[in-house]
Order: structure tokens, then C-alpha cells, then sequence
């Protein structure tokens, strides 16, 4: 294993989705034993953690994001035996193991909203969020669910709503009581005892709501709609000033920080969906004492042009200070980034740029399964959506599906991930890219992957430097210097089809090499054809 405790900054992760990722025990579902089976893989790419997707036990409405019990493993999956199982042998190859954390929101089965929900006098009647109804029986305010109408269910045993941002079978857990709080870390510190190495953690800024139940205001006219949710979404017209992103939620964040404190080498990475994200990200990782680090939608939306990439930057630049961003182009959430910013580009060489930029900014990285790859978005028929979020919202918004199908380690045509039917189908176009087919071709994206992957791990400044955004006289490019201890280094990227220059001001002492890239330098000019980067030592 990694001594360095500081592996998480400037590392990369690979999320694994246990449904989709191997099965082992023949049931159509991915698990526990065959994430096991493929960590060898999954080591080889030269990544530094894996992160799964929720794995504890759960009715799955909402596919592990609805947790009964926050200190077992689903059977679905395994075991506890087998977790532990999958801990040694991914420490064996100098992996660690994060886990998606989802205490946000439970399932609506779990005992302590059973409990809750009795009535108004029981030992957990406030662990969850209630209120009364307006004098009409209406819900208590205008708040919205993310997965479409109230945020609000009426329970007829207490005779009041209860708030639920998601699904209605995931009622809101009341962090204003601390109680709740302890409840949650002492959960967080059975996982952490087991051996896991961090904690990928779900709506972070979800935690907390204002007591005082007010109207959420309309998004203004001209302003942009809410992140984090299709624009189709009624949810997008609000702004989220009182149902989520509270002050509140920073000190309980502090305390989350002394917990994994005391397991040196540990560590977080949030999910923030936000009106105003980079801020949020700035207040929640910054100064050392709340996340490590944390990701947002910037680049999980379906903008990409370079204008649109320097302008992230340029605001990360400007608002995020000395937090610490993760960032990602795909995720089990969105659609893959092959046919989300791929779209009409080349399909070989478009997604080895794109994987270029994220590993070449200031920040961590999250690699999502198959992206290593190129796979596209899979097609999956109407009659086969499992995703709740889907189904009432189809034909426009067809759900997450189509980014969840499994992987596909061989071309036969359940893809070498079961030997029955999965739980959603293999999909036939993702085949020819298969994890076999790549290993078998030397030109194939997969190699590519791995080789620039090593390379980025043995460059410092590109793992740990600043960033400084440049002008190279040309808006169809994004460039960019990283300094770190004294050296800089210039980073040009080409993520469209055609050839392009870029102007350089500072003189490039030195190419680097070894990335696979074929940009090239003459004078002061950068040469870059199609989908190339450039990457040179300045000054």
C-alpha cells in the first residue's frame, strides 16, 4: 500500500457500479466477488482508488441510494466477508477503496424512519424532517423533489408531510438534530475500522434545510437555470436559498474532518449540486479543516466548447482559492461523455483528449467504468428502464440507464459480464470495444489510456501544480500553464476536428514526451492536428 497520505490529492479514482461491473454468481447482477475478479484490470490502468457506488443494504427503489442499514452489505452483492475480501486484495495491489455514503436521505424502510413516522412523541420522531400542513392540507411550502413534484409526502399515521428531496421512498434525514449527526459518524466510523480508505459522500449539500420553511424564490429572468438536473426538470425553475446549501452544513463538515482525521491517509470527495457550485465547492474544501475535496456539474452537462471549458477554469481560478476540485466527464448520473461532448467527433481519438484535459488541470480525477474505453451512451428500450427518475419523464428524459449498462469485457453477447440476462441489457454497440478487443489491438484507446495515465503519474506539476490560464491566439484551443516548485509547464489542447496553431509568448525549453500525443513545436508556434495535446517545458 501507498504511504503517502496525501495519495488522494491530484489521484485518480475509478468508480466502479457494482450492478454493472462483473457477475460473478450468475444472477444478472454485478457484485462484490466480481469486482474482485477484475481489480487486476482495473489496477493495470495505473489508477490510484476505486470508489463503489452504494453497496449497503437497501429495498433499491433507488438503486442502493435508499439505505435500510448503513453497517451491512446488500445480499445482492455479498457479504461482509466478501467486502473485507475485496479490501485485502485491492490493498494488495496498492488500491484503496472508497464507498458512496448517502446520509442525506434514507429508505423509507430503514428502522429509524419506521419508528419515526409512528408519532410525534417517539425517540426518533424528529431524526427526520416533519411538518405541519398549511391550514389548507396543502404541503408546507413550494420545495421540489429533483425526481419531479413536492418535495413533500403526507404521512397519515403523524398527519403531517415529511420532506423527501428524491424519491418519495426517501424521506430527509433532520441534521439540525445532533443526534442524527452522531448517528452518522459513528456509521462512518464502523466503515472506516473495516479498512475503507474514504468516502465518496452523495448530495453533501443536502444535509441541512432552513427551519424556517420559506417559499423558495423563482429563478429570475435571464439568469441561468439551477445545475444538477435536466432543464426539462420543473425543479431547475427555483432557486435552492432554503432546501439545501445551508451555513449549518459547514460545521457539521468540520466535524466529519476530525473523524477522518484520526485515520491518517483517509479521505472525502463531495458531490455539490448547486445554484452557485464553484462557491459552494470554495466553502467546503478550503482551509483543510471540512472535505478534501469535492465535484460539481461543470463538466457533466452537455456545453463544451472551449469558450465554455475556459470559462470554468477561469471562474475554479477565481473562486475556489485553495479548495481542492475533482473532476469527471462521466459519472453513473449522466450521460457518457462520448455521446454527451463527443457527439459528432471522432470516436477514437476525440475521447484521449477529452481524458487529457481532466488529467492535465489542477485537480483530482474520477474515471468512470468503461470510459478508459470510449464506450457511448447505450440505447435501452422503454420497456427495459429500471431508473425511477426515468420512467414519468420519458421520451424527453430517458433516465441514467443508458450510462449504467455493463461492462463489457468481451464481444460475446452478454459482453462476458454474466452468463444470464442482465438487469439491463448489454448493448450491442458497445461490443466492439469491449475490454478483450482492446487488449488485443496495440492502437486501441484503452493503450492510449494507460500510457498517458502513467505518464501524468510521473509528471509532479501536472499532479500538484497551479494553473494559470493563457492566451495563444486562438479561441478554438484551451490552454493553460501548471507551476509547481519552480517548474512550469504549458499544456494546449485541441479538442476539435481540425488543425489548429497556437501562438506561444514564453519559450518552450523542452517538448515532453511520452504521452502519445503528436503535437509539435517549431519556434513559437504549437502545431496541433486534430484531437492533440500539447505539453512543454516553459522558460
Amino acid at each position: 500500500m501507498s504511504t503517502d497520505l496525501n495519495w488522494w490529492k491530484g489521484g485518480v479514482i475509478y468508480q466502479i457500479y457494482p450492478r454493472s461491473f462483473m457477475d460473478a454468481n450468475g444472477d444478472g447482477i454485478g457484485d462484490l466477488a466480481g469486482i474482485a475478479q477484475k481489480l487486476d484490470y482495473v489496477a493495470s490502468l495505473g489508477v490510484d482508488a476505486i470508489w463503489l457506488s452504494p453497496i449497503f443494504t437497501s429495498p433499491m427503489k433507488d438503486f442502493g441510494y435508499d439505505i435500510s442499514d448503513y453497517r451491512d452489505i446488500d445480499p445482492m452483492f455479498g457479504s461482509l466477508e466478501d467486502f473485507k475480501a475485496l479490501i485485502d486484495k485491492a490493498h494488495s495491489l496498492n488500491l484503496k477503496v472508497m464507498v458512496d455514503q448517502v446520509i442525506s436521505h434514507s429508505s423509507d424502510v430503514h428502522p429509524w424512519f419506521e419508528e419515526s413516522r409512528q408519532d410525534k412523541t417517539n425517540d426518533k420522531a424528529d431524526w427526520y424532517v416533519w411538518a405541519d400542513p398549511k391550514p389548507d392540507g396543502s404541503p408546507p411550502n413550494n420545495w421540489l423533489s429533483i425526481f419531479g413534484g413536492s418535495a413533500w409526502k403526507w404521512d397519515s399515521r403523524r398527519l403531517q408531510y415529511y420532506l423527501h428531496n428524491f424519491l418519495e421512498s426517501q424521506p430527509d434525514f433532520n441534521f439540525h438534530n445532533p443526534v442524527v449527526r452522531k448517528a452518522h459518524l459513528d456509521n462512518m466510523r464502523f466503515w472506516l475500522d473495516l479498512g475503507v480508505d474514504g468516502f465518496r459522500l452523495d448530495t453533501v449539500n443536502f444535509y441541512f434545510h432552513s427551519q424556517g420553511l420559506e417559499d423558495n424564490p423563482p429563478v429570475p429572468p435571464g439568469e441561468p437555470k439551477t445545475k444538477g438536473a435536466p432543464e426539462d426538470n420543473p425543479y431547475t425553475y427555483q432557486r435552492h436559498v432554503y432546501d439545501l446549501s445551508r451555513p449549518e452544513n459547514l460545521d457539521f463538515l468540520k466535524e466529519l474532518r476530525a473523524l477522518m482525521d484520526e485515520y491518517p491517509g483517509t479521505t472525502t470527495v463531495g458531490e455539490i449540486g448547486d445554484d452557485f457550485p464553484l462557491k459552494r465547492m470554495a466553502e467546503y474544501t478550503s482551509g483543510g479543516d471540512k472535505l478534501h475535496m469535492a465535484y460539481t456539474f461543470d463538466f457533466l452537462n452537455k456545453p463544451h466548447s472551449p469558450a465554455y471549458i475556459r470559462e470554468v477554469l477561469a471562474n475554479m481560478n477565481e473562486i475556489v482559492g485553495d479548495g481542492w476540485p475533482c473532476w469527471a466527464l462521466s459519472n453513473h448520473d449522466v450521460e457518457r461523455s462520448r455521446s454527451r461532448w463527443g457527439k459528432g467527433e471522432d470516436p477514437r481519438a476525440y475521447p484521449l483528449v477529452a481524458m487529457a484535459l481532466i488529467l492535465s488541470l489542477r485537480g483530482s480525477v474520477c474515471l468512470y467504468q468503461g470510459e478508459e474505453l470510449g464506450l457511448p451512451e447505450a440505447e435501452v428500450p422503454f420497456e427495459r428502464i429500471q431508473d425511477p427518475y426515468g420512467i414519468p419523464l420519458w421520451p424527453v428524459f430517458k433516465g441514467r440507464d443508458g450510462c449504467r449498462t455493463p461492462m463489457v469485457w468481451d464481444k460475446s453477447p452478454l459482453g462476458g459480464f454474466s452468463t444470464v440476462e442482465p438487469w439491463l441489457p448489454v448493448s450491442a454497440a458497445q461490443l466492439p470495444l469491449s475490454v478483450a478487443e482492446q487488449e488485443a489491438d496495440p492502437e486501441a484507446l484503452l493503450h492510449k489510456v494507460r500510457r498517458l495515465m502513467a505518464w501524468r503519474q510521473n509528471q509532479p506539476t501536472l499532479v500538484n501544480g497551479a494553473l494559470t490560464l493563457i492566451d495563444v491566439a486562438n479561441d478554438d484551443l484551451v490552454a493553460f500553464e501548471r507551476e509547481y516548485q519552480g517548474q512550469r509547464v504549458l499544456v494546449v489542447l485541441n479538442m476539435t476536428g481540425d488543425h489548429h496553431t497556437a501562438e506561444v509568448s514564453v519559450a518552450v525549453s523542452e517538448p515532453l514526451t511520452g504521452h502519445g500525443f503528436t503535437a509539435s513545436i517549431s519556434g513559437s508556434t504549437v502545431s496541433l492536428p486534430p484531437y492533440q495535446a500539447f505539453y512543454g517545458v516553459l522558460g
